[in-house]
């Protein structure tokens, strides 16, 4: 058995394909959605990030700023502009890019973001409703991966998914999401003892770890479905994730390559979560402009 590969970049662009039509309509009414980013410091990895959002933005018709600040930079500062970005109505999402400098708190910096506008899905709130079922943005990289699942109509519902990682960015949400369509889910991380016990018995293997080859053939059930969330960049600059990919595409009956995997699902949902705000924001105003102006005249 060789895996089929679940291309990131091809479905990607199908998702981008359906909403751009969306953002037309928008646009046709008068709103352009619009995106901020907030960066401090200057990590490389982080940069390039913003460049693909800034990038992926520009080819939706999304408006997009970038508010960047040196690692030094008072905290009260990067905060009293994101009071701004909330008070601004041409804004529809917000987002805060990790990781900040080390004084900084990011926990203070993440809820400073208006519910309606945290695109990432990191507010309290949305953690919240997450888990009571009704998050108003799902997290991007939890619903690329689910979009993934969907579009390569692999069933959820019923299946034993194991996600190994217990972040509160990956690993948690993406479990709040795989049960709220039927799946039964198990976490694993750092602390659980024999993982391969738990990862041989999974239908769908989520893996976010960041180290690479965590994720070896004998740890997979054949015929399984094995998304990988990881990336690592390896000392001869080669960027891999968390599983041994090839060892393990020739037992899993689906894969994600790493790079191309997860990594562009995560941007497009991005977009998709600062076209829906955009489109909250037209259904609240527009129905207002229209009482002023029937009162006008």
């Amino acid at each position: 058995m060789t895996a089929k590969i679940i291309d990131g970049n091809e479905i990607a662009k199908r998702v981008r394909a359906e909403w751009k039509h969306r953002v037309d309509a928008l646009q046709a009414r008068g709103v352009q959605p619009g995106l901020a980013v907030v960066i401090v410091g200057d990590n490389p990895a982080s940069q390039v990030y913003v460049r693909h959002k800034t990038k992926a933005c520009a080819d939706m018709g999304i408006h997009s700023e970038k508010h960047e600040f040196p690692a030094d930079a008072p905290e009260q500062k990067v905060l009293d502009t994101i009071a701004r970005l909330n008070a601004n109505p041409a804004i529809h999402g917000i987002l805060v890019q990790l990781p900040l400098p080390a004084h900084f708190e990011s926990r203070r910096l993440l809820e400073a973001i208006a519910v309606e506008k945290d695109v990432d899905g990191f507010n309290l709130y949305n953690v919240g409703a997450l888990v009571a079922g009704d998050t108003v943005f799902p997290p991007c990289t939890p619903f690329g991966v689910q979009c993934m699942l969907e579009y390569s109509n692999i069933p959820i519902s019923g299946q034993n998914v194991v996600v190994v990682g217990a972040s509160n960015i990956v690993g948690k949400p993406m479990a709040m999401m795989l049960m709220k369509k039927d799946a039964t889910v198990c976490i694993t991380h750092i602390k659980t003892r024999d993982l391969a016990q738990f990862t041989i018995l999974a239908d769908i293997l989520v893996v976010a770890v960041g180290k690479p080859n965590v994720i070896t053939a004998p740890m997979v059930k054949t015929g399984a479905v094995v998304i990988d969330v990881g990336i690592n960049r390896l000392p001869d600059g080669r960027l891999v994730g968390d599983v041994d990919f090839e060892a393990v595409r020739e037992k899993a009956s689906y894969i994600t390559p790493v790079p191309g995997g997860v990594g562009p699902m995560t941007v497009t949902m991005l977009l998709v979560n600062t076209i829906q705000s955009a489109e909250r924001f037209a259904a609240i105003q527009m129905p207002a402009a229209s009482k002023v102006a029937a009162a006008a005249g």
